[in-house]
């Protein structure tokens, strides 16, 4: 009987997933030796080599491929089941795998991150913080049990839930304060200031703009929502960002903001998690506290 154990299945996916056995062994929190020799383990146990061995990166062998597949689905199975165990609880308890898109975590998740410590004690928090493409994989492989980002997704397998809608905000160099508030027309004109390609929040930006991603060459690109606003201090240009960043990005730039005028850009915060989690009551009441969260940065902002 091949034995197999659920360790080796780990670091085999840690391992597939990453390509590089220092980051595997990181990402699962041990030593590289360690995980070295249940992968060795695994693959005498199967009688056949399941990476090919690089300088600097390993891959897949056919073999591996073919079994990388099963061996995510057993481990999200074997996840579930812990899930149904905290699925029997009154409310959330345990781990809970956490992902946030990057123009929302550094402005909701401090408050998020107090409210859940406060109400549920013992509830051991786990954060993602990245793009949405990237929660989209990480939920759907089981590597996340949610996912704070912008609506909607339109994925059948996972359960939206709207929270709260926010506007966005025009930023611009402070000696500009007094002059009229560009229309979308305008905006075309000027030197628009806009996160890389792959942040949900550039494509809603463009949308407004009524710009197509294949941008014109004065239209320049930003890692980060800080970087864009300290851009726009240096008198580069002008961007967008949306309200709930604006009391953490303007405060050390040069900047003055405003508000368009009706219809004004804005977008919908939600959160997701696929239809057969165990947990979707438990997640929903994540999902009220993350709503009040919302709220109160509203109501400080305004």
């Amino acid at each position: 009987m091949i034995n197999v154990t659920l360790k080796q299945l780990r670091y085999f996916e840690a391992l597939a997933r990453h390509g590089h056995f220092g980051r595997a062994a990181e990402a699962s929190s041990v030593s590289q030796p360690a995980l070295s020799v249940q992968i060795r383990e695994m693959e005498e146990t199967l009688g056949t080599p399941l990476f090919e061995r690089g300088s600097r990166q390993v891959r897949l062998t056919a073999f591996g491929e073919e079994i990388a597949a099963r061996v995510r689905a057993i481990l999200q199975s074997v996840d579930e089941l812990g899930d149904m165990a905290r699925a029997a609880q009154h409310g959330p308890a345990g781990r809970l795998r956490l992902g946030v898109i990057p123009t929302i975590a550094p402005y909701l998740l401090p408050a998020i991150i107090g409210r859940l410590s406060h109400r549920y004690d013992g509830l051991e928090l786990r954060v993602r913080e990245t793009q949405t493409q990237k929660l989209l994989d990480e939920l759907a492989d089981g590597r996340l049990d949610a996912a704070i980002l912008a609506l909607p997704i339109s994925e059948p397998a996972f359960e939206e839930v709207p929270l709260f809608s926010e506007s966005f905000v025009l930023v611009r160099p402070a000696g500009d304060a007094d002059k009229p508030v560009p229309n979308r027309d305008s905006l075309r004109e000027m030197q628009l200031l806009l996160l890389e390609e792959g942040h949900c929040f550039r494509d809603q930006a463009l949308s407004f703009c009524n710009l197509r991603s294949s941008l014109p060459r004065d239209l320049l690109d930003g890692s980060s929502l800080s970087t864009l606003v300290q851009m726009v201090g240096s008198g580069i240009g002008v961007t967008l960002i949306p309200e709930m960043a604006v009391a953490v990005e303007t405060r050390s730039a040069a900047v003055s903001v405003a508000q368009f005028e009706e219809p004004r850009p804005e977008r919908t915060i939600g959160m997701i998690w696929r239809r057969s989690n165990p947990l979707a009551r438990q997640l929903m009441q994540v999902a009220q506290v993350v709503q009040e969260a919302g709220a109160a940065l509203r109501a400080a902002s305004g």
